[in-house]
């Protein structure tokens, strides 16, 4: 026998209990300072704070710099750009990966860090990527066939994510 429940949903009566209570832990370490961390990983974000300093923000003034190390060792800066006819400019991280893409065709990305700043001063808490920037990120790591590290900077903390995957849970397509 079939019967209606409160919110109107035909019911046989039956309790079907498929569901589980999954968690989902993000993988990251914490650093106080960019001291704490590898040289190489020190030389990425020095060059993220310089990349920083190209950025053109002239309605936000919200700088942000990017710098992607590439698998080779190369490194591709990128800064956002803004335009007055908003959404036209485009963010720090997908300006290095599209330059890394058309002048690096083929090398796989390795780690990507990112600054960024309000009116010339570094953020405290390390600012995080906006949805379209980890999707990108997301299609760069699957193109490389490997994780994309990312490195988040701010002036009292900085995170390093493992992969894109902690940044943007369910993706697409994961390696």
């Amino acid at each position: 026998m079939l019967t209606c429940n409160p919110v109107g949903i035909l019911s046989s009566g039956t309790k079907h209990s498929h569901m589980s209570n999954k968690q989902l832990v993000i993988d990251y370490d914490d650093y106080n300072s960019a001291s704490e961390m590898s040289p190489e990983d020190q030389e990425l974000v020095k060059e993220a704070l310089e990349a920083r300093h190209s950025s053109y923000s002239p309605y936000s003034h919200f700088q942000v710099g990017a710098a992607l190390r590439l698998e080779d060792g190369t490194i591709v800066r990128g800064a956002n750009q803004e335009n007055n006819a908003y959404p036209s400019g485009l963010c720090a991280e997908r300006t290095a990966l599209f330059a890394a893409g058309v002048s690096h065709p083929g090398v796989p990305c390795d780690t990507i860090a990112v600054v960024a700043a309000n009116n010339g001063v570094l953020l405290d808490k390390p600012a995080t990527p906006c949805g379209s920037c980890r999707q990108v990120m997301a299609e760069y790591q699957r193109k490389s066939g490997k994780p994309l590290k990312v490195i988040l900077v701010g002036q009292k903390r900085i995170h390093k994510f493992w992969k894109v995957d902690d940044l943007l849970p369910f993706i697409f397509d994961s390696i």
